[in-house]
């Protein structure tokens, strides 16, 4: 019996031993798996975090930017849409600059108000029910051919054409859209050869094109003289600027014209009581060649807007830009080509914009010389020794990449040889490029402009800015890039100033030929001077702009 229990003992113990082994084996397998899994987990995770690392890499290397951060990649879609600025409703492939071109800078330290954002939203709603090829605009377009207006429509329009320059036409255009958000318009664009492929279109699901089958011909003939103009309305008493005015009794459309050369009478565009009458014409025609912005600041019925969309007031240029200009694929392929060869390796991007004027004569060696007198006296660039011997690298090597933008050659090719053939104070490597030299302004090719346009976005990606005064290509390439440029200022008796340059104030445009007749107050008046938000601009003295 005592063998038997012993035997059942030990069986009892050899089952216990047996099934203790298999738990072990159980929990041994299980830990192993566990295990194995974190590894795996952990390997997949440093080969996505790789991948991600290649793809930045890639990404970096494709677009040439330098000390870019990535830490919050929650972080990519606010940048990449401006901050609400732009619409997220477009095929990135169609316009890759939209969505690309804000990589190539620093982000903006000027973040769009909520009301601005939330307007261009609503904008484009409208501009979506009532755009071309829409019922809405067949209708309107029934209502031009009728004769007369109709009083406020469900759609009413302001038509863009084209004058001047580039530069010129890009500021009217900002200028016109913002008119068009104040006044509740569709903007539409009149679009001439030497403007095709220049712009994507910035409103989605509808164009800004007007087209081509618009029953006013030759816009582009409208001027001082036309009959149509605001001004010779009134000079003819075809228009009252009685507020109480019937609708019916008005035009079916007023051309604006707001041009350099304009008058007393279009001047009053600028006025309360006038603005109350143009709101009453259904379609508004208008050509311009100046930023005239700080003029709609005049008006009492747009303050409040105005502040609410901008509550930085130097900041207009800047967002309406953003939002409007996307060089289409072609133009930008031009622009990552060149920055990706000539600016992206720099440690610092520096851009000069020289432009002269037949009416500021200056000689090339004499305006050279100014250029380098506000350098070097602003620590733009960093002075040469004329001692050759002179070793360079003391500065460990930094790299300064000087983009010069000019229809004439030989000013960048003076600097060059000046800083090639000499070392710098700072040992300071400084390098020179130049993407094109037209020699004479061609605004009627559309090359010329696709290159005038590439040059501005190069010269928005700088860090610093030199711009010629009077330019309007300067003012865009500034107001794009958030920048407070140092100003060159026009030559007095076909020499250099003294200082050769001033700081900009505001990084707005300046409003070349303001009005000067105060409505409320029936006299002329100096606005530069009697308003907290404008000054006098810093290189055209009767001008304005914005300023907080």
């Amino acid at each position: 019996m005592r063998t038997l229990k012993r035997i059942k003992s030990q069986d009892k113990a050899v089952q216990s031993a047996a099934l203790f082994s298999s738990s072990r084996r159980v929990r041994f397998i299980a830990v192993a798996c566990a295990v194995v899994f974190l590894l795996v987990f952990c390997q997949l995770n440093s080969s996505v975090i790789w991948l991600q690392g290649i793809s930045i890499s890639l990404h970096q290397g494709s677009t040439g930017l330098k000390g870019r951060s990535y830490t919050n990649q929650a972080e990519e879609p606010i940048h990449k849409l401006l901050g609400g600025l732009l619409s997220p409703n477009f095929d990135e492939q169609s316009c890759q600059s939209r969505y690309q071109s804000s990589a190539y800078r620093k982000p903006s330290p000027h973040k769009p108000s909520s009301y601005l954002v939330s307007r261009l939203r609503n904008y484009e709603e409208l501009h979506k029910r009532c755009g071309p090829k829409s019922p809405l605009y067949q209708k309107s377009i029934h209502q031009l051919k009728s004769g007369h207006s109709m009083g406020l429509m469900e759609c009413n329009y302001l038509v863009w054409s084209p004058f001047n320059g580039l530069g010129n036409r890009m500021m009217t255009i900002a200028s016109a859209f913002l008119y068009a958000l104040l006044t509740n318009r569709v903007l539409l664009l009149h679009i001439t050869d030497d403007m095709v492929d220049l712009f994507c279109e910035p409103f989605p699901d509808s164009t800004w094109v007007l087209p081509s089958d618009f029953p006013i011909k030759d816009l582009e003939e409208l001027n001082l003289g036309s009959e149509q103009t605001y001004g010779n309305y009134l000079k003819n008493k075809k228009i009252k600027t009685d507020v109480k005015v019937m609708a019916e009794s008005l035009p079916p459309y007023v051309y604006l014209h707001l041009e350099h050369d304009y008058q007393h009478l279009d001047r009053l565009f600028f006025c309360d009581n006038d603005q109350q009458v143009l709101a009453k014409v259904n379609w508004l025609l208008i050509k311009s060649d100046v930023y005239f912005v700080p003029g709609l600041f005049f008006l009492s019925q747009f303050e409040d807007e105005l502040k609410w969309m901008f509550p930085e007031r130097e900041t207009v240029f800047h967002h309406m830009s953003r939002y409007l200009f996307h060089p289409t694929n072609s133009v930008w392929g031009m622009i990552t080509r060149y920055y990706i060869s000539y600016m992206a390796k720099a440690d610092e991007k520096m851009g000069i914009q020289i432009r002269t004027f037949s009416w500021m004569p200056i000689s090339i060696e004499n305006f050279t010389n100014q250029i380098l007198a506000c350098s070097w006296q602003e620590n733009l660039l960093p002075s040469i020794n004329q001692n050759m011997t002179s070793q360079a690298g003391t500065n460990g090597g930094r790299t300064k990449a000087v983009l010069i933008t000019s229809l004439n050659s030989e000013y960048s090719e003076k600097m060059k040889s000046m800083y090639y053939e000499h070392t710098t104070s700072t040992g300071e490597i400084i390098s020179f490029s130049q993407p094109s030299h037209e020699e004479t302004q061609h605004t009627e090719k559309q090359t010329h402009n696709q290159k005038a346009l590439a040059e501005m976005f190069l010269l928005s990606y700088c860090d610093v800015l030199v711009t010629s005064g009077w330019s309007t290509f300067g003012y865009v390439a500034q107001g794009i890039a958030s920048l407070k440029p140092w100003i060159l200022l026009s030559p007095k008796d076909q020499k250099a100033p003294d200082p050769p340059c001033r700081r900009a104030m505001s990084m707005e445009p300046c409003f070349h030929t303001p009005p000067s007749y105060d409505c409320k107050a029936n006299k002329n008046v100096d606005f530069g001077a009697i308003l907290r938000h404008v000054k006098h601009c810093e290189d055209v003295g009767h001008g304005i702009k914005l300023y907080d």
